[in-house]
């Protein structure tokens, strides 16, 4: 389980997609829980299975199909992840990062980042889009980052700003392409756990307490990646489920986070298809 890679493995692993298609996509999708849906949409998607791609992860999670899909969508050239590694899978977090590193190789400028999330905010239903505005990176303050070890100069400094890690410009896009299509569009901010075990009743209180609207498992790690190698980040999240408040008898389940998926696929893919005309 690696805990750092060399530029050599990322050039290894982008290598074998030039050999797929001659496609250089500029802007990558990373889709989460139950999500994958989306990149059926892509024209003339070249798929290659994660295991056949170095240093690649094998994905455990159901609702994470394992491919990433080059090709077109809406004119622009994509890298689409379907389904993502987490560091409760057992990976490390440079495993959990390591194809956003190969985007960024393969030459993206733009990443958007998908999620299925549990609705904290007491306004939010579930099915709703939420615009990442902002995130709390609770397993990084405790020492979880792709970060750790050697800096990788060519990618960016030491010490990143992730003062603004989501692009006010793309946040903009999207809530136009939220409007235009007539896709109700939430806003706040996304805290990751580890996981995988859901939260207790003490921890969303918490949550709720520190000023978060939306909680998951996944994302932070590869924004905080994505803005150390300077690219610029969308991050949405469907919220799949949403968390109990005191004395509500409600069990969350992975079953019901997937089922979610089939609401939210279309209301993220317009959103997504409209920040991809815009670009």
């Amino acid at each position: 389980m690696p805990e750092s890679f060399m530029m050599s493995h990322f050039e290894a692993a982008a290598a074998v997609v030039r050999e797929r298609t001659a496609l250089q996509p500029g802007v990558g999708l990373i889709l989460g829980s139950g999500l994958s849906a989306l990149a059926d949409a892509v024209l003339d998607g070249v798929a290659i299975p994660y295991e056949d791609i170095p240093h690649f992860f094998t994905t455990t999670v159901e609702g994470h199909a394992g491919r990433l899909v080059v090709g077109r969508l809406e004119g622009q050239a994509v890298a689409v992840m379907q389904g993502r590694a987490h560091y409760y899978e057992g990976y490390s977090m440079a495993e959990v990062t390591f194809p956003v590193r190969v985007m960024q190789v393969l030459g993206i400028e733009t990443l958007i980042v998908t999620n299925a999330a549990g609705g904290l905010n007491p306004g939010f239903n579930t099915g709703d889009v939420m615009l990442i505005t902002d995130h709390i990176n609770l397993i990084g303050m405790g020492g979880l980052t792709p970060l750790r070890g050697p800096n990788l100069d060519a990618f960016g400094p030491r010490f990143p700003d992730m003062s603004e890690p989501y692009d006010l410009r793309l946040r903009e896009l999207a809530g136009r392409a939220a409007a235009e299509a007539d896709v109700p569009l939430r806003e706040g901010v996304y805290v990751c756990l580890a996981g995988p075990s859901f939260e207790t009743r003490a921890d969303l209180r918490f949550l709720r307490l520190i000023g978060a609207d939306a909680v998951g498992m996944s994302t932070v790690p590869e924004v905080a990646i994505a803005r150390h190698g300077g690219t610029r980040v969308l991050g949405l999240s469907g919220i799949s489920n949403i968390a109990p408040v005191e004395g509500a008898a409600v069990e969350t389940t992975h079953e019901e986070v997937l089922e979610a998926g089939r609401v939210l696929v279309p209301r993220l893919g317009a959103i997504i298809r409209g920040v991809l005309r815009a670009l």
